[in-house]
């Protein structure tokens, strides 16, 4: 077993502690309420519509939309989904449900009615906002007593309720993450983990009040909203939303928007890497890849091309950030560097998992009591189910996962749930899904068959339909004459290699 100690941190500046309460702040919203008090008038969220906003309109507009939800009967600790493209209308009715202690459930916007459906029979939600006809009718279809509203809440005022009061231990998310049955689990994050994880960042990445970020990542997943726009309300700074990654409008917007931070995945910088603008980077202080492997190739590509060394880091729905690369020294391609101040880790087993604990780490899933036992050690460290390295200097390497989980583009998928989907068709006898490694995109998702029948991968893709988001649909379909088996029969993935079915 090796360990790294929070308090031999190498993210942490001389005299400069880390405060996991973020300055004794109750909760996550009185440490962003702070900042709008003190400067009302400072830009902080762009909207692609509606132009800046400032800090004083987005507090103005929180207590309004606080009050709405009120007036329809929801309370603290009530449970809200949210699934909506990147706005300053879904900023401000998050922080709203947030400040007034209802608990959000962050949700793909690509889900379909099968993956709602999920997802609400098991958190069970009051409401939902969501931005599309489809999503309201799959509601109504789903649970037709639940209140389906749109995100800018066009509902009367309401009196305002009581704001910022929630306890910094209660539940502020609970975001959904596939687990080790290949059923997504509601991974439930508190006030505390969310203000633990800022002030980390904080720390580690010099996030100041001038800072203004290009949020091209959704805000349903954490590394857009726990990372994106949690740091931008917990340091004050500003952030220029975008709906999905035009790599032309990103660059253009670098000195247009006077912007100082960029947080991406691998898939963006691969876009980026061959873009005749790419030098325009070259004006950001930092540059940020997360969700997936950075390929060390594209590191020098981006480098060579801008100066720009990308930093690297590690984290988990369960746990947000835990590992970067440092701010300043040697950002070393191939590892995510050093766990972050707050955070403990230790190599455990053999091969070696990664295993954490900190003010960040979660406390459980929702209602799952075996997934929760299964998914702490007797002494209290959450077993990420990635395994990794750690070499001479400290660098921390991911270098395998325990779990099946396949990241493509930044988004989890889990192979047993697109398994599950593609038997369904008459043509599959029996399947295996795997990731296959990709500059593009980290992993794509590929299936091997056994089928009765001729089938190609558009029209299982066109069979699939809605049942499955398009990110978790299988790229290439590669027809074998049988599945890889152990004596236990169970399928053997590692000899599903490039199309083949390796020896044993």
């Amino acid at each position: 077993m090796s360990s790294v100690s929070p308090h031999t941190s190498l993210h942490m500046p001389e005299r400069h502690p880390f405060d996991p309460t973020g300055g004794a702040a109750p909760n996550l919203t009185a440490s962003w309420a702070r900042h709008w008090e003190s400067n009302p008038d400072l830009d902080q969220i762009h909207d692609p519509d509606r132009g800046w906003l400032q800090r004083g309109e987005l507090a103005q507009e929180s207590v309004v939309r606080a009050g709405r939800l009120a007036r329809i009967g929801l309370s603290p600790g009530d449970r809200v989904l949210l699934s909506a493209e990147s706005s300053y209308d879904l900023v401000a009715s998050y922080v709203a449900a947030l400040r007034m202690g209802l608990v959000v459930i962050p949700t793909n916007t690509a889900y379909g009615a099968r993956e709602l459906k999920h997802v609400i029979q098991d958190a069970r939600p009051k409401a939902a906002l969501v931005d599309t006809p489809d999503k309201h009718a799959a509601i109504a279809e789903i649970d037709p007593g639940m209140l389906a509203l749109s995100p800018s809440l066009n509902l009367p005022d309401g009196p305002t309720p009581l704001l910022d009061a929630a306890e910094r231990e209660s539940a502020a998310l609970i975001c959904y993450t596939s687990g080790t049955t290949g059923q997504p689990k509601g991974a439930v994050l508190s006030h505390a983990n969310c203000l633990a994880s800022a002030e980390g960042l904080r720390i580690a990445w010099r996030w100041q009040s001038q800072d203004r970020l290009l949020l091209c990542l959704p805000l349903f997943h954490m590394h857009g909203l726990g990372v994106g726009l949690h740091g931008t309300l917990y340091n004050g700074s500003s952030a220029v939303l975008y709906r999905g990654f035009d790599p032309d409008r990103l660059l253009s917007d670098v000195s247009a928007q006077c912007a100082t931070l960029f947080f991406g995945v691998p898939t963006m910088y691969h876009r980026f890497a061959s873009h005749p603008s790419v030098k325009k980077l070259t004006a950001l202080r930092l540059c940020v890849s997360g969700s997936a492997p950075l390929p060390a190739t594209l590191h020098e590509k981006i480098e060579t091309a801008t100066g720009q060394r990308v930093l690297e880091r590690y984290g988990m729905t369960e746990t947000l950030m835990l590992v970067s690369n440092p701010h300043d020294g040697e950002r070393r391609p191939g590892t995510v560097g050093f766990p972050l101040p707050g955070v403990e880790l230790r190599l455990e087993g053999e091969p070696a998992e990664i295993q954490v604990r900190g003010p960040n780490v979660f406390n459980g899933y929702w209602e799952r009591p075996q997934a929760n036992a299964e998914a702490f050690t007797y002494d209290g460290w959450f077993k990420t189910g990635d395994l990794g390295s750690k070499d001479s200097d400290g660098f921390i390497s991911i270098v395998g996962r325990a779990k099946e989980l396949i990241i493509s583009g930044g988004y989890n998928i889990y192979p047993r749930e697109v398994e599950d989907v593609l038997r369904k068709h008459s043509a599959i006898d029996d399947v295996a899904v795997v990731g296959e490694s990709s500059d593009e995109w980290g992993e794509r998702v590929i299936a091997y068959a056994v089928v009765s029948e001729p089938v190609r991968i558009q029209e299982l893709r066109e069979a699939i339909g809605d049942e499955l988001a398009p990110f978790k649909h299988p790229r290439e379909l590669h027809i074998v004459d049988a599945l890889p088996r152990n004596a236990l029969g169970k399928v053997q993935k590692h000899r599903l290699d490039r199309g083949r079915v390796l020896p044993d």
